[in-house]
């Protein structure tokens, strides 16, 4: 094990360039043309229902950019840089095997049930592949989940924002640039490279100019909201977000948000390659078997769900099911959209990884322990005492202890890298500023697709009992539902009364996208993939298996012990819930295992039942 430490950083970026590149050349294909086997000849949802405001046909790249905002939000930043208490090598063996053999496989494989079914959510395939009961579980449990995720991840957003007012000048900025580029794209035939061009000139003007405003009195004091400011702010953006026609903000917004977030993560790794800087945390370090400031479990299993979107992520469901099937215009670019993006995330989850993890030990702890409790930290771990955080301090401007949650050390990290970079010095702290304007670009495009898929789900639900809500043409239900809906997760967020539930959020998150992949495992089994099933299936019970398992010791050994009885319910009842959708589900399995009478569906293709699209 000693030989793991202290190695180059540039040792990780080779493996995983390396194995993201054959994963997707050839594993990629293998699900593309053996599991799924997509049919660019059929219609997909974006073209047989398009309304020019949710389904609608999108460029390929385009395309991909609203999908990798969409689902890149906090975890592939935050979970890594948690995840750092265990040692770099529990994270970077996760991210590698867990994008290519989990993430990736459930990103592709719910898309494609989702396109295969008109684009509608979750709950809405599991009603019609295993029984509505079980949808009507699924439905609740996703909307839950949904609404923790949102608030959560807007906090966390608003921890990145508040006391930033260059972060924040230019994250507005960015909503005029893509309305600007939506109309372009919309009006103008063959006009994506041109507003891109446009886009991506206007955005680093933003980015140069925002920081000679900000020095500037007035417009500080324009740019520095307080939280409650922001928490409205948010909140106001995403409920415009989800009402407005897809092409005109949603999408191109996040579309250049990706060049913000693909660009920086190149940045990233450019700098690593010029620096190579040494991991300084050790492979392992003595905290795996619990008890670490930042993560009080064992890294089995917490390392599976603290890493969270890094590897795999139920989230990722809710876009899959949400947007990004009502956009696409062949079903052969599932592969390009599902498989690549979270292939592409992982690299920024490893990227996160590292930028922490070139920190000396006793910095990453002293920025992640909690002020109140690292003197006793220090008593008992004196080896671990701060190195070079004096110094980040001064050429910084902050204060950095105790900045607990993770972005605050990825920052450090990032600046750490670029301030090693030649011609680079001596601008630390705006290299600290860029680094948490991107953490909040990447979580913002997350808030946004996801409110507009809670209002889908939303409407979806209401229909059953008022069918005009099932209408997503009649107006009235879709400023209802999404009013409804934004100021659900608003109001946790103004209140901020949802502080505590990350643990509880990495659980469900994680139940999800089991959740994901059983479901949509029983639609292979009834379309007779046979054999095949089982790279979709595996993946989703193990990630039940471990995320009950994670569960049970967060409720017994967190929870309770502390007296966090609302914290433990709501654990307890997330989990009943994916119980009783996954008996169902199971049971659904044996029953179409057992079927031996076969039909030919209305495109010729032999399955075992046929059901309703």
């Amino acid at each position: 094990m000693d030989a793991l430490n202290g190695i180059n950083a540039l040792t990780l970026v080779f493996a995983a360039i390396l194995i993201f590149a054959i994963a997707y050349r050839f594993y990629g294909l293998f699900l593309a043309n053996r599991l799924l086997r997509l049919n660019g000849s059929r219609q997909t949802p974006a073209v047989e229902f398009a309304d020019g405001h949710d389904y609608v046909k999108t460029d390929k790249k385009v395309l991909f950019g609203h999908h990798f905002a969409a689902i890149a939000a906090a975890g592939p930043l935050v979970g890594p840089v948690l995840a750092a208490q265990f040692g770099y090598l529990p994270g970077a063996l996760w991210i590698l095997i867990g994008c290519v053999l989990g993430g990736g496989v459930h990103d592709m494989v719910v898309l494609f049930a989702s396109v295969r079914h008109k684009g509608e959510s979750l709950a809405t395939i599991a009603s019609k592949e295993v029984s509505k009961p079980i949808g009507a579980i699924a439905g609740i449990a996703v909307l839950f989940i949904l609404i923790l995720t949102l608030a959560g991840l807007s906090l966390a957003c608003i921890s990145a924002m508040h006391e930033a007012p260059w972060s924040l000048f230019t994250i507005v900025l960015t909503m005029p640039i893509a309305i600007l580029m939506g109309l372009m794209m919309r009006y103008r035939e063959g006009s994506v490279t041109l507003a891109s061009i446009i886009g991506g000139i206007l955005l680093i003007a933003g980015i140069i100019a925002g920081h000679h405003l900000m020095q500037l009195p007035t417009f500080h004091a324009l740019f520095n909201w307080d939280v409650k400011t922001i928490s409205i702010g948010i909140a106001v953006y995403g409920f415009f977000a989800s009402v407005l026609p897809i092409w005109l903000l949603l999408v191109p917004r996040d579309y250049l948000s990706t060049y913000l977030k693909i660009g920086t993560i190149i940045m990233l790794t450019v700098g690593i390659f010029f620096v190579a800087p040494t991991i300084q945390m050790p492979a392992l370090t003595s905290f795996i078997h619990g008890g670490g400031p930042v993560i009080s479990g064992p890294v089995l299993p917490f390392i599976f769900i603290v890493i969270a979107c890094g590897a795999i992520s139920g989230f990722h469901a809710i876009i899959a099911t949400g947007t990004t099937p009502k956009m696409i215009g062949n079903e052969r670019e599932i592969l390009f959209v599902g498989y690549g993006a979270m292939l592409v995330e992982g690299f920024v989850a490893l990227m996160a990884l590292i930028a922490a993890c070139t920190l000396m030990p006793g910095d990453y702890f002293a920025i992640n322990t909690p002020v109140a409790d690292y003197a006793q930290f220090l008593a008992q771990h004196p080896h671990l005492s701060a190195v070079d955080l004096p110094h980040f301090i001064d050429r910084i401007g902050v204060d950095l202890h105790g900045r607990t949650g993770g972005a605050v050390s990825l920052a450090v990290g990032m600046a750490h890298i670029f301030d090693k970079v030649p011609f680079m010095n001596d601008i630390m702290a705006y290299w600290y500023n860029f680094a948490i304007m991107f953490e909040a670009v990447f979580i913002l495009t997350a808030i946004d697709a996801g409110t507009r898929v809670g209002r889908f789900f939303l409407q979806e639900m209401l229909g059953t009992v008022f069918p005009k809500f099932s209408d997503k043409n009649w107006k009235p239900g879709v400023w209802i539902c999404s009013a409804l809906f934004t100021f659900s997760w608003g109001y946790l967020v103004y209140t901020g009364n949802v502080s505590s539930i990350w643990p509880l959020f990495g659980i469900s998150n994680q139940l999800l996208a089991a959740c994901g992949l059983i479901v949509c495992t029983t639609m292979l089994i009834r379309m007779n993939r046979r054999k095949y099933v089982l790279f979709a299936a595996v993946p989703g019970v193990f990630m039940a298996v471990i995320t009950f398992w994670a569960g049970y010791l967060q409720v017994v050994q967190g929870y309770v012990p502390k007296g966090q009885y609302l914290l433990a319910g709501l654990a307890v009842a997330a989990m009943s819930l994916m119980a009783i959708v996954f008996i169902g589900t199971f049971k659904k399995w044996i029953y179409l295992a057992q079927r031996k009478e076969q039909v030919k569906d209305q495109y010729g293709e032999v399955v075992k039942e046929i059901v309703e699209r």
